[in-house]
């Protein structure tokens, strides 16, 4: 195990840069995950790297059988590192670092990945222009728990791998199928083409409260702001709306993606 004691080392930096923006992660196909809870539930296969303090080592090691399987497949790979508080603060977004860190490698999922999922009945979210990474992170979370195929996000939306959108997640991006798209309508055709009735959140459109989710379905979120473009809501098959009291002119768009989640996996029986 490497002990790393400069701010100028090379892997130090490239940790920098993973967080500095999507274009670096995009480039080196990897990310970062920081804190403990998070970095225990990554895949050992996709884990690139690990550090951590020689504090955070001493107190985990052995006793947290997931972190120490983890510190073992690093060393095994010869990317275990070390580093003091300082320079673990240099590579964390977060204010108070957790004493642990892991870069990992990014997937690289399509449209045809999610529609070959071996789920029996689909249950897609397609995701157009969603700027806010707290939404992102919600949705994706969102979409393991109610048992969702896959999501397929336009290019033009937060980055998934950002650090905001990880640390939302909470896990659920290691274990969720999402794919982005720069043919956004194009996918769409793709997804209408293998017998997937389409569904845009809208707030012109019918009661999802008066709509069958039984079959094969994907719902469109749009931007938070703007809604789905016009050419994208000329793509589906029928428009929903979330049913609302008040004064309320819409729902927060990961409030809306977890309702219509959930009303499918009501109506699924998908529910204890």
């Amino acid at each position: 195990m490497e002990n790393i004691i400069s701010l100028s080392n090379g892997k130090v930096k490239t940790v920098v840069r993973l967080q500095s923006g999507p274009k670096e992660r995009k480039y080196l196909g990897r990310y970062v995950v920081e804190g403990p809870r998070m970095v225990s539930e990554i895949p050992g296969q996709d884990m690139d790297s690990l550090f951590m303090t020689q504090q955070f080592l001493h107190d985990n090691y052995k006793v947290d059988q997931r972190i120490s399987n983890l510190i073992e497949r690093a060393e095994l790979r010869g990317r275990c590192y070390t580093v003091s508080d300082q320079i673990l603060r240099k590579m964390c977004t977060t204010k108070n670092p957790q004493g642990v860190l892991a870069t990992v490698t990014t997937k690289e999922y399509t449209v045809d990945d999610i529609l070959n999922s071996p789920k029996k009945t689909p249950f897609i979210l397609v995701v157009e222009r969603l700027q806010d990474p707290g939404n992102m992170g919600t949705i994706i979370r969102t979409a393991e728990a109610a048992g969702v195929t896959g999501i397929l996000v336009s290019y033009d939306s937060a980055d998934i791998y950002s650090p905001k959108v990880v640390r939302a997640t909470m896990g659920s991006l290691f274990r969720m199928k999402i794919a982005t798209t720069f043919d956004l309508i194009g996918d769409i055709a793709k997804i209408k083409g293998a017998g997937i009735k389409t569904f845009g959140m809208h707030l012109e459109g019918d009661s999802i409260y008066r709509t069958d989710f039984t079959g094969p379905v994907a719902f469109l979120i749009g931007n938070e702001g703007a809604g789905l473009s016009d050419a994208v809501s000329r793509q589906v098959d029928g428009l929903l709306a979330i049913p609302m009291h008040g004064e309320v002119e819409s729902l927060n768009a990961a409030t809306s993606a977890t309702v219509i989640a959930y009303e499918t996996m009501r109506q699924r029986g998908m529910y204890i």
